[in-house]
């Protein structure tokens, strides 16, 4: 039985389908989106149920009400204060399925992120492989400023992305950044305007939609794995993903539109017009 991702609105999630896309929303501006346990619990309902709906070929993370996602709603933490930390671990695990699940699977993700990412939400933005920030987004790794370390896969994706001394001092100092130092330290992909970043990163989503899912799939798997890896390992790897791919029915097709000088199926957006500013 296939699985399929229904749209739905409930424990501060919000989830709808575009295009082939999925488009998951933090949902709780009151507490600008702060994770607390029923919405996290939905999160990885929400996820679980987009990765493995085949109609579904890019996932969207974002948030309502001008903000990406604050984090953990503090206010909530005062209930884990007395747990042993057998059970504060536990708490954690299903945060840390998700986690996996959304940074390994197959399909793009994408980050759409306006307002504070803070914490939990700055690493949950990290998870994706494309992040937008909109002008006045920041990201802050905010646990040292009440005595938590960093989660939610964070300790492994910002040092990849940025180096481990610079992932010391974002962790260490729980400094903010804005978008444009977010995009010089290869954190964000782009800048959009404010208000601009779902809609920038809906055109990438649909874009990459159209590209060979199973290409797309080991380019994420080899990708995922090469900085762990050796020259011969990731090469042994190429030549096998390779053989697959050349055997779809997507690459002989696109061969066919190529010979017959017809469009590609997949082609990328031009970049907006604030990442060109941002460059300059």
């Amino acid at each position: 039985m296939t699985t399929r991702l229904e749209p739905s609105r409930r424990d501060g999630i919000d989830c709808a389908r575009h295009d082939g896309v999925a488009v998951i929303a933090f949902d709780r501006p009151e507490r600008r989106n702060a994770l607390d346990l029923p919405m996290r619990s939905e999160f990885a309902r929400v996820v679980a149920s987009a990765i493995a709906d085949d109609d579904i070929r890019a996932i969207v993370l974002t948030g309502r009400g001008g903000h990406f996602c604050a984090g953990g709603d503090i206010g909530s933490m005062r209930s884990a204060t007395g747990l042993t930390a057998e059970a504060g671990r536990k708490r954690m695990r299903a945060v840390l399925d998700t986690v996996s699940a959304l940074y390994t699977c197959d399909k793009p993700v994408l980050a759409a992120v306006e307002g504070a990412a803070f914490g939990a939400g700055f690493a949950l933005a990290l998870l994706a492989d494309f992040v937008v920030a909109a002008q006045g987004a920041r990201f802050c790794m905010s646990f040292a400023r009440v005595g938590l370390v960093p989660d939610s896969g964070a300790l492994y994706t910002l040092p990849r992305i940025v180096g481990v001394q610079r992932a010391k001092e974002l962790m260490l100092s729980a400094r903010e950044l804005d978008a444009q130092e977010a995009l010089a330290l290869g954190i964000a992909l782009e800048v959009s305007a404010e208000g601009g970043a779902l809609e920038r990163t809906l055109e990438l989503a649909r874009s990459l939609a159209q590209a060979s899912p199973v290409a797309v799939a080991m380019t994420k798997t080899a990708l995922n794995c090469s900085l762990s890896s050796d020259l011969r390992a990731m090469v042994e790897l190429e030549a096998n993903a390779q053989g697959v791919a050349f055997a779809s029915a997507y690459h002989r097709e696109a061969v066919e539109r190529f010979l017959a000088r017809q469009p590609p199926r997949f082609q990328w957006p031009a970049a907006g017009a604030e990442r060109a500013e941002g460059a300059t």
